[in-house]
């Protein structure tokens, strides 16, 4: 049989030309993937993903996921990262690699609630049960912790109300109380630039980390995307296995956009964080607000811990309103505002608020009986939010 040229779209799929491979530049190529090619069987065998020596299929990384979890990696100063499709998929996925029936798993009172809302629901169908303690007093852990805890979550600070725990007496309680708990840090606030999670002093360290990149890593408010780190090699295989067997994978357009938010993350942060303070201080003045809950400002619940672990305190701050205005005057005042907009999430150029009853998120008593604004500060004029913040309140709650 006459061989013929292939026909013009078998040419183009199967093209030869290769680029030359010394190209550089600032921003990171993207490489996309479902399939991965292997030169013969033999590869395809024996190949592996979960060292990240090779690539087999998108789903288990391309050079861009790879590249973005080695920054992340020195970013929370671990030396493994997984990249979750959110926050709170990381936050499940290390709950699911690490809990089985009949373990128990133990949580701040003050957790991140669709976390407790997992515990409480999924895990508890599974047969995981669970145990809250109050994140301020180190005894109320160690009465949590007994041979069933395989899993201990810190918050720091915690979620919304912002108290900063004594991190290093917690993680030395579980290791005396419980040394087969795995500690694991929310690590979204300090971004792996307010404190070292892995290295807190004392020979103390957590032993994995989450992160939520859809906050300050991305930076822009329009990625979702989370990350698991770690340092120990058995714990990463551990929670890389599980991270594949749940088939859990990030759009490389949403990595692109984090790798490229990165090198700023930490201008951004340092700005939010001096607008932060300049406008916990501004509220501290105001008597419409009973409590300013910032880790950075006296008074605030745990300042003292911060202060002594800490070097920055990120964008985030909340107001206790005086018990005297009624929850329906709590929402007009964040109604009333007009460069604050309302939304969840933070990190972003946008400042953002919300308010909250804190009967309705903890289960243990609470000091707070005002309604709570969580300010979250973005990238505006501080003058302007301060100046937001002046004319609700007044126009709202000097009024009532």
């Amino acid at each position: 049989m006459t061989s013929r040229p292939p026909r013009l779209s078998t040419q183009l799929i199967h093209h030869p030309y290769r680029p030359p491979s010394e190209f550089d530049a600032t921003v990171p190529g993207v490489y996309k993937a479902s399939s991965v090619f292997f030169p013969n069987v033999a590869a395809l065998r024996q190949r592996r993903w979960d060292d990240k020596s090779a690539y087999t299929y998108g789903l288990h990384g391309t050079p861009t996921t790879f590249m973005l979890e080695e920054r992340l990696a020195t970013l929370e100063g671990a030396r493994h990262v997984l990249l979750a499709p959110s926050g709170l998929s990381a936050i499940t996925t290390v709950d699911i690699a690490l809990l089985r029936q009949g373990d128990r798993v133990v949580l701040p009172d003050n957790v991140y609630g669709p976390s407790l809302n997992f515990v409480e629901h999924e895990l508890a169908h599974w047969g995981i049960e669970h145990r809250l303690y109050d994140p301020m007093d180190a005894a109320s852990l160690a009465a949590a912790l007994s041979p069933e805890v395989k899993l201990v979550w810190l918050e720091a600070p915690g979620s919304v109300t912002l108290e900063f725990p004594d991190l290093r007496t917690l993680v030395r309680t579980v290791r005396e109380k419980a040394p087969q708990a795995v500690v694991a840090l929310d690590n979204t606030w300090g971004a792996g630039l307010a404190f070292a999670p892995f290295d807190l002093g004392e020979g103390l360290g957590v032993d994995l980390t989450v992160h939520a990149l859809t906050k300050y890593p991305s930076g822009g408010g329009d990625v979702l995307m989370g990350s698991i780190a770690c340092r120990d090699p058995a714990l990463y295989q551990t929670l890389a296995w599980a991270h594949s067997r749940l088939g859990l994978g990030v759009g490389l357009n949403d990595v692109e956009a984090v790798l490229r938010s990165l090198p700023s993350l930490e201008l951004r942060y340092h700005a939010q964080d001096r607008a932060a303070r300049r406008i916990a201080q501004w509220c501290s003045a105001q008597p419409e607000f009973v409590r300013v809950l910032h880790p950075a400002t006296p008074g605030s619940p745990g300042h003292e811990h911060w202060q002594s672990l800490c070097s920055a305190a990120a964008g985030l701050l909340t107001v206790e309103l005086d018990p005297r205005f009624t929850p329906a005057q709590g929402d007009a005042f964040v109604d009333a505002l007009r460069v604050f907009r309302i939304a969840w999430s933070w990190g972003g150029p946008v400042s953002l608020a919300v308010p909250y009853h804190a009967s309705r998120m903890r289960r243990l008593p609470t000091p707070y009986q005002g309604t709570l604004v969580r300010l979250c500060i973005g990238l505006e004029a501080v003058d302007d939010l301060i100046a937001d913040l002046a004319q609700a309140k007044d126009s709202v709650l000097r009024a009532g």
